[in-house]
């Protein structure tokens, strides 16, 4: 199923779904169409469970270059409870994407500005090109970040390296952003999207349980004591126990056949 909107394309091929941000005269900035367009896509992907793995990426060189400030600066009349109300529809498929049972992985050329760094974090894997650039640019137009960066950055890159990033508001080039671990593999622009999706297809190979056992539990580390995070070991994996995808992949063993899941090998990535 394919949905376009005016500032967003959304595509499935393979059981990848791939959301492209596509907004060229302002760099794929994040607008009043494109908010309610990745509302209607997160909530199809959310119930589609044909589509396996996902991909986050923008058109034009760019990722996302954050908030369209021209549209926040129109909106002054909202009021703080309108603004908040905003955010709060925002925040329904912000956590359905933090919450979804399958793997995301965001393709980041150019620029990840403000909201567009934040939209990047909520991947579980960011891959970049030399070229792109990150920064939490929030501070400066004296706001906070939004779109989950309170939760997600932390998680990241640390507390102290989080908050140097949200109150400095500067820039990271791809090599520090890797560095940092926000970006796991640098590609050439004409290798970016190949390698996203090679990686996306070997995701749809694996078990789909226990890929969102996985999320499920990392999602919680940061607020169990280890009792909790040890008894939610055993209660996901003893669930994985008994899908057949785990069956299948065993009796493969058995017969010394190949898995029918395997990582795809990343020959091409750029070195840091």
């Amino acid at each position: 199923m394919n949905m376009n909107f005016d500032t967003l394309r959304f595509e499935v091929e393979n059981g990848v779904g791939t959301i492209t941000l596509d907004n060229e005269r302002k760099r794929n900035a994040f607008d009043m169409a494109m908010r309610e367009g990745l509302a209607k896509v997160v909530a199809h992907i959310k119930t589609d469970r044909s589509i396996r793995a996902v991909i986050l990426t923008g058109a034009h060189n760019h990722f996302c270059s954050g908030g369209d400030l021209s549209n926040i600066a129109a909106s002054s009349d909202l009021g703080t409870d309108g603004w908040r109300n905003r955010l709060q529809d925002v925040h329904h498929w912000i956590r359905d994407l933090l919450t979804l049972d399958r793997p995301i992985i965001a393709a980041c050329d150019g620029a990840s500005y403000g909201a567009g760094f934040s939209m990047a974090l909520l991947a579980d894997i960011i891959l970049a090109t030399p070229r792109a650039k990150f920064c939490m640019s929030f501070m400066k137009v004296g706001l906070v970040p939004d779109c989950g960066a309170f939760y997600t950055l932390p998680r990241v890159v640390g507390v102290q390296r989080a908050k140097e990033l949200l109150m400095s508001a500067r820039e990271l080039d791809v090599n520090e952003a890797k560095d940092l671990g926000i970006v796991l593999e640098i590609h050439e622009p004409d290798q970016l999207m190949a390698r996203a999706r090679a990686m996306a297809e070997s995701f749809t190979q694996a078990n789909p349980a226990a890929i969102g056992m996985v999320k499920r539990t990392m999602n919680s580390v940061g607020g169990l004591d280890l009792d909790n995070l040890l008894d939610m070991e055993a209660s996901a994996q003893a669930l994985a126990m008994f899908t057949p995808e785990h069956k299948v992949a065993i009796q493969a063993f058995l017969d010394k056949k190949a898995p029918p899941y395997s990582w795809k090998p990343n020959p091409q990535a750029v070195k840091a």
